[in-house]
């Protein structure tokens, strides 16, 4: 069974940066592709990024593109969100997520998912 263990959320000032690692456990890391996503308060899981099992592959929301980067180390079986100039509007539960069969970039298609963290953005 896979497990997805996230850390690395909490409260960042408007235009500063966070990391989010994410831990893989239980199947081959690089045979799964693996992103992110995020819940705000009253709204629907939106996809943020993702990318392939061998890292050759990346897809960016537009909302996040420029500021946001997604990257794996296969040797360590962790995947990282590297967020910059952050806004008070990417505040939200960030989830990590894994895909068998392809890059997640739609909730559906996730078949495991992390914990959730929360990252708060103050303006």
């Amino acid at each position: 069974q896979v497990q997805l263990l996230e850390s690395g959320g909490g409260l960042v000032q408007a235009g500063g940066s966070l990391r989010r690692p994410c831990a893989f456990s239980g199947r081959t890391f690089s045979r799964h592709g693996m992103g992110w996503f995020r819940q705000a308060p009253g709204k629907g899981r939106e996809f943020v990024a993702a990318i392939s099992g061998s890292g050759g592959t990346t897809s960016y929301a537009d909302s996040v593109k420029g500021r946001f980067t997604i990257s794996r180390d296969n040797a360590k079986n962790t995947v990282y969100l590297q967020m910059n100039s952050l806004k008070p509007e990417d505040t939200a539960v960030y989830y990590c997520a894994a895909d068998t069969t392809g890059i997640p970039t739609t909730p559906g298609g996730v078949d495991y998912w992390g914990q959730g963290t929360q990252v708060t953005v103050s303006s």
